[in-house]
């Protein structure tokens, strides 16, 4: 019997490492690093050699598979968590108590997630002359491996890394002055820091944020820097700490959060795609070509080159990010931004011939690594669509949902998983996960139509875009249908690090011009 048990803990690993790529085993032996042998960990070609050697340490075995959970949690890979019976949020939980990678590492693979390629060209530079001639690293995760092999990055002493980031980017400065920081606040906490990851923020964990179930922008209220915006999915950089007793930097940080660069020579692209007929089952989406309009003076009177396309199919869509993806007039630009108007599931909405396309999908093609034109800057998307099972509508009020009852059976997605899980993104999603969002069949949908109003009535007033969802939050909340029985809440997911504010337009708004 024990052999069988362990014969199905070792199966249990090969299915592991059959789904990690290289990146992943690279990022699992950075993660390693401070508890296998330096020596042994060179050496390592596979996962699976991974495994072995944490077993053979005695910190994986089939009784306790958690210091595995937790490192497959920090890469990212939470899909595998099932296969050790764990979920994302019971790592979470344990992490307090359980947690085997130090702060100190997990800054330094906060800092490696965030290192572009156009960055560690640069920090190469800057460090030529400390880096061995005859080895140039590949990557960020080779790079810090390579100082800390000479010395020249401990623990105890990240001034040279300090003096780099000071150099290339601002942001990445800050992850380390908030490792030091938390360092000196507690040093007895130092390997036992409590860290829960919102999944909208970076592997770091240093962040805090609350569960993706309260992602909601309602609950800050109107002000993006009260005592409440501890409790949101926010994704700033700066890696605000959750630590025992009273002290919290989030606050004070939120507080201290600067505004998106927003002056250049161009605003931006915004794209409008608006799926109206479809070549199957679902309905027309009548009222719907008032929303894109509507969408498109609203986003010209803000500065951006806006793009509409209409009745995209599912691989049309895609086609259309890898085009956009590869755009090189964005390095020109301050912002994305991408409205979709469709039908649509449990995070995902559908293309013209009836197939769904994964919100997380469509997002994840802008992302850093992926556009690096874009890399820091905001990346915005308006999703109007269902994200659940279509009710019965009163005749002037509609369902962007499927016919068919078949959204009741997929698996529900919150807006915090759809979001790519780094730096710069905003997903404002017309409804709350499970939900219908409604669509008047003459005026348009409630949400493009509160959110093209409150643009309007807001932007002027200098105000931030989380400020101003959360009037279209407020706007939306208080509108029912006809009959009273039919009402909608909007939801936002954001790894923004800054505030965002558009520019004061020099003309009127839309709904004043004549």
């Amino acid at each position: 019997m024990e052999a069988d048990v362990s014969l199905k803990f070792r199966q249990q690993l090969l299915l592991i490492d059959e789904n990690l790529v290289a990146e992943d085993v690279a990022a699992l032996k950075f993660l390693c690093t401070d508890l296998l042998p330096f020596r042994k960990l060179e050496s390592v070609k596979s996962a699976v050699d991974i495994f072995q050697l944490l077993m053979a340490e005695e910190y994986l075995n089939e009784q306790d598979t958690f210091l595995l959970a937790e490192l497959l949690y920090r890469i990212k890979c939470h899909s595998l968590l099932k296969k050790l019976g764990y979920t994302k949020e019971k790592v979470q939980e344990c992490l307090h108590e359980k947690a085997r990678v130090s702060p100190y590492r997990q800054m330094l693979y906060e800092l490696s997630e965030n290192i572009t390629n156009e960055m560690l060209k640069d920090i190469v530079f800057l460090l030529q002359n400390c880096l061995p001639k005859r080895r140039i690293p590949l990557s960020a995760l080779e790079l810090l491996i390579l100082l800390e092999k000479q010395g020249l990055l401990t623990e105890n002493n990240v001034q040279l890394l300090e003096e780099v980031c000071m150099n290339v980017s601002p942001d990445l400065l800050e992850t380390v002055n908030c490792y030091k920081r938390a360092k000196v606040s507690f040093p007895q906490q130092e390997n036992t820091l409590p860290v829960k990851e919102s999944s909208l923020s970076h592997p770091g964990d240093f962040r805090v944020f609350t569960s993706p179930q309260e992602t909601s922008i309602k609950s800050v209220g109107s002000n993006i820097n009260d005592n409440k915006a501890a409790n949101l999915t926010q994704g700033f950089s700066v890696m605000n700490l959750e630590l025992p007793g009273e002290f919290s930097n989030v606050e004070n940080e939120s507080k201290k959060m600067t505004s998106y660069k927003m002056d250049g020579p161009h605003r931006g692209f915004c794209l409008v795609i608006n799926n109206v007929n479809f070549d199957k089952s679902l309905q027309e989406r009548k009222g719907s070509c008032k929303d894109a309009g509507e969408l498109e003076r609203v986003f010209t009177w803000l500065g951006l080159d806006v793009r509409t396309y209409t009745d995209l199919t599912s691989q049309e869509i895609k086609d259309l990010m890898r085009t956009w993806q590869r755009l090189q007039d964005h390095k020109d630009r301050d912002c994305f931004i991408c409205c979709i108007l469709s039908h649509g599931e449990s995070g995902a909405i559908y293309g013209k011939d009836e197939e769904l396309v994964s919100i997380r999908m469509i997002m994840s093609h802008f992302t850093a690594k992926q556009c690096p034109q874009l890399a820091e800057k905001p990346k915005l998307f308006f999703i109007q669509a269902c994200q659940g099972k279509e009710i019965q509508c009163p005749v002037y009020v509609e369902a962007d949902a499927r016919i068919p009852d078949l959204s009741s059976m997929q698996q529900s997605i919150s807006p915090s998983e759809s979001i790519p899980e780094e730096a710069d993104f905003l997903l404002g999603m017309a409804t709350i996960d499970g939900y219908v969002s409604f669509r008047h069949i003459q005026q348009g949908a409630w949400y493009i139509q509160a959110l093209c109003s409150k643009l309007q009535l807001l932007v002027p007033r200098g105000e931030d875009i989380l400020s101003i969802l959360t009037e279209v939050n407020e706007d939306v909340g208080r509108r029912v249908d006809r009959l009273g029985t039919k009402k909608q809440m909007p939801q936002p997911a954001y790894t923004l690090r800054r505030k965002f504010i558009f520019p004061i337009p020099r003309d009127p708004p839309p709904s004043q011009q004549h």
